[in-house]
């Protein structure tokens, strides 16, 4: 696995000032349009700049920026002595924003995300799993390339949105122990109805299988990174069978266990185990929210991973677009196939 998320021609950070500029458009956005769909466009550019695509980011966000809506007001300030009232209040999402712009300009952005990650990890649903996934592209772009204003300011962003959307999963029962995350993700119960919004959905979760085998918390340190590994690759392979039964909403099986992986350097390696445990719910919730009772079939690529996500760019969905990205980091046969897979299933919409 690719752990940047390059192709093998590809050399991570962006020397032209384009991702600076398309993170300054977006930040006067808020993180939601229509009450509760997300906003994707720095998740998108960043993805498109990392892969060497800088020279259509500003085409592509001409395009999406027409979709969002501005931030919205802010209410009452979030501090340090009141944030617990106004955590999960999506009415605050500006002030959460602010909190966070001032408290990763006045401390390293590591420091803060050290903080806040086991208060924001529990609600990792939050948005449809969406403002963990913004942070983890945020903590990708600050790990490998230079940390620019807004490229902070974006984390700080990111941090803002799971604030305000923090939504812990149902206390769940515990299905018998599943040998690989393939076999976990395969054994997930369907939630007994498969309609209405994704907060509907997750309020009809009732179990999981355990895994990784002895439990989340209980894995060490050093076998974290290789489990969320897998479960990734599981996610991504499985999009290649099942991604049909939602073509958009099965994404983030594999988006949000990603995010979790690329944030994981960041953060000190007692904060490893319980992120794998919260990334393991995320998929598994998403897989018994959307996937569909039988696999389908799909054909290999011929493409390289340069070729696909060329392709991937061109369609220009951003769901597709941030699929792509992560079924790069993992990069088989099987990956690409799933991405390819995504660009046919996804309507473009360039």
């Amino acid at each position: 696995m690719d752990t940047t998320g390059g192709t093998a021609d590809h050399t991570p950070g962006d020397t032209t000032g384009t991702l600076d500029e398309a993170l300054e458009r977006l930040h006067s956005s808020g993180p939601e349009r229509q009450g509760w769909l997300s906003n994707h466009g720095p998740m998108a550019v960043e993805a498109l700049v990392h892969h060497g695509r800088a020279p259509v980011v500003h085409r592509w966000l001409d395009h999406y920026r027409a979709k969002l809506e501005d931030m919205p007001s802010t209410d009452t300030p979030v501090t340090s002595e009141n944030w617990r009232e106004a955590l999960a209040d999506p009415r605050r999402v500006a002030d959460w924003t602010v909190y966070f712009e001032r408290e990763t300009t006045e401390r390293p952005w590591r420091d803060v995300l050290v903080e806040w990650w086991p208060r924001l990890l529990p609600g990792i649903a939050a948005g449809a799993t969406h403002p963990a996934i913004r942070v983890g592209h945020a903590v990708r772009t600050l790990l490998t390339t230079e940390e620019t204003a807004p490229r902070v300011r974006e984390l700080a962003h990111g941090l803002g949105y799971w604030a305000a959307r923090h939504q812990p999963l149902p206390v769940l029962g515990r299905l018998a122990p599943a040998p690989s995350a393939a076999a976990a993700l395969d054994a997930v119960p369907p939630v007994p109805a498969q309609e209405g919004g994704i907060r509907e959905r997750f309020a009809r979760l009732t179990a999981f299988p355990v895994w990784p085998p002895a439990g989340g918390r209980d894995t060490g340190p050093d076998e974290v990174h290789d489990r969320l590994t897998e479960l990734v690759t599981a996610a991504v392979h499985r999009y290649a069978s099942h991604g049909h039964g939602s073509p958009i909403m099965l994404v983030h099986a594999a988006t949000a266990p990603n995010a979790v992986l690329r944030t994981l350097p960041a953060l000190p390696r007692e904060l490893w185990a319980p992120s794998l445990e919260a990334a393991w719910a995320a998929s598994a919730a998403v897989t018994a929210a959307y996937s569909p009772a039988t696999a389908a079939p799909y054909a290999p690529t011929g493409l390289s991973p340069d070729e696909v996500f060329e392709r991937a760019a061109a369609h220009g969905d951003d769901h597709t677009i941030k699929f792509t990205d992560t079924a790069l980091d993992i990069g088989d046969g099987t990956a690409l196939a799933a991405a390819v897979r995504s660009i046919e299933l996804n309507d473009p919409v360039l």
